[in-house]
């Protein structure tokens, strides 16, 4: 079993939500599930046993969702034209840069990275964690 089994990020608007990571998610090859309740919107497996879900909903309690400061999620890239078509397709569709593609020395010579915001305010990483400069 993965450690983890899903991720769930609160929206105030759903149909901004779906927009936005449907346009982001789609260089990463993801694409939203159906197997999902009224009013939910998902990405990743058709089930927890296929991989790491993340959903999209409005909060439980009614209240306007509220990002914290240092939660993120990291999606994982395949190659650095993965990231940095995440970071465009997000940044063109209602994100905001929060650190433009490249190498990230803190974390070693093959992590390559690109952060966002969503509509919302959390944040996102998009993580190619095997660069080579050949790839550029």
């Amino acid at each position: 079993m993965p450690l983890i089994l899903y991720a769930t990020l609160g929206t105030a608007d759903i149909g901004r939500a779906t927009r936005f990571y449907d346009a982001a998610l789609a260089p990463l090859g993801q694409h939203r599930t159906d197997n999902v309740p009224p009013g939910w919107v998902a990405y990743g497996g058709p089930t927890y046993d296929d991989g790491v879900s993340l959903f999209l909903c409005s909060p439980f309690d009614g209240r306007p969702p509220n990002p914290g400061n240092g939660p993120m999620i990291a999606f994982g890239a395949k190659s650095v034209a993965e990231v940095r078509a995440f970071h465009a397709a997000a940044v063109a569709n209602g994100g905001s840069d929060e650190g433009a593609p490249g190498t990230r020395a803190e974390y070693g010579p093959s992590f390559y990275a690109a952060y966002v915001r969503d509509p919302d305010g959390n944040k996102l990483a998009c993580v190619h964690h095997h660069y080579a400069p050949t790839e550029d």
